[in-house]
């Protein structure tokens, strides 16, 4: 039976083919979405070895049907089921491609529908976002920078913990703009406007190299876990009375440049998501600094 006790590393002259498959599989991610998906692999063998099943060979759609009510009957949310299915479904679907099994078993199965009121995540209106970002200038230039970064550039918690200060000194077609790589590796360049620069340049100091915010006390770099800490410290500081995430301050980023009028293409820019709309690639190379949403958010924001 397939040991389920690390999907990494193995040896390769003692890989079974349910490993070397997931090994395979699992190789063309890093990272946090590496991490995951060994996670969801994980999961997937050990039901599988659980049940006295081969966790590739001999596999039905009806088998993967069966782990996906398991996962529903650990009370899992219907869109926590379908994300522990995204490991599970491309594990089949490249077994297939590389001809390790004849047909894929998950293609067909069916998942959880996904109702759009399921998200728990609460953005911020207009009014809150100025409060969030006047507060969170208040606290420390660390703060400041980190909510702009967040709120207007709708960076995710480990880009803005990324960023450093080398990473927007260039200027391109008379903006300021940010590099940073995005989530799957993807570079991605935006512009700084005016407002989100002051806040960086105070954080930035005298300072010419290295990460950009810090932890305020211990001078040292922010992770990812700082990010939450530090939005949640702005969020009841501006009493703001919910919980607020940086994912809420990435979805108010979105959400407002809406409502400010900036076209869907040009917010799915600024969102950088992983499938946007096909046009975007013909626009890219020209002109997205000009009419980025960040500049229509940063009025919108300010009220001019």
């Amino acid at each position: 039976m397939t040991s389920t006790t690390s999907l990494m590393p193995f040896q390769p002259a003692t890989m079974s083919k349910a490993q070397l498959a997931a090994v395979s599989f699992l190789a063309r991610y890093a990272g946090r979405t590496h991490s995951l998906y060994a996670f969801q692999l994980r999961e997937w063998f050990s039901w599988c070895e659980n049940n006295g099943l081969d966790p590739l060979h001999g596999i039905q759609r009806a088998h993967v049907e069966l782990y996906i009510r398991h996962l529903g009957t650990r009370g899992l949310m219907d869109s926590s089921v379908v994300t522990m299915m995204h490991a599970v479904r491309g594990y089949f679907r490249f077994a297939h491609i590389d001809g390790l099994i004849t047909a894929d078993p998950a293609v067909y199965a069916r998942l959880p529908k996904i109702h759009r009121d399921e998200s728990r995540t609460q953005g911020l209106d207009r009014l809150e976002l100025i409060r969030f970002l006047q507060v969170a200038q208040t606290i420390t230039v660390h703060h400041g920078a980190l909510a702009y970064l967040l709120g207007i550039n709708a960076l995710r918690a480990s880009e803005a913990a990324a960023v450093r200060i080398e990473d927007y000194a260039d200027t391109l077609r008379g903006h300021r703009v940010l590099h940073l790589v995005g989530k799957g590796n993807k570079p991605a360049t935006m512009p700084v406007t005016v407002p989100v620069l002051r806040a960086l340049e105070a954080c930035r100091g005298q300072r010419n190299s290295g990460p950009l915010v810090l932890r305020p006390v211990s001078g040292n770099p922010i992770d990812r876990r700082d990010v939450y800490r530090m939005v949640a410290r702005i969020a009841t500081t501006a009493a703001i009375p919910r919980h607020i995430s940086p994912h809420s301050l990435r979805h108010a980023a979105i959400t407002n440049a809406l409502d400010a009028g900036v076209p869907l293409r040009d917010a799915q820019i600024l969102a950088r998501h992983a499938d946007p709309r096909t046009n975007e690639h013909y626009d890219r190379a020209r002109g997205n600094l000009d009419r980025h949403g960040v500049h229509f958010l940063t009025a919108y924001v300010a009220g001019v």
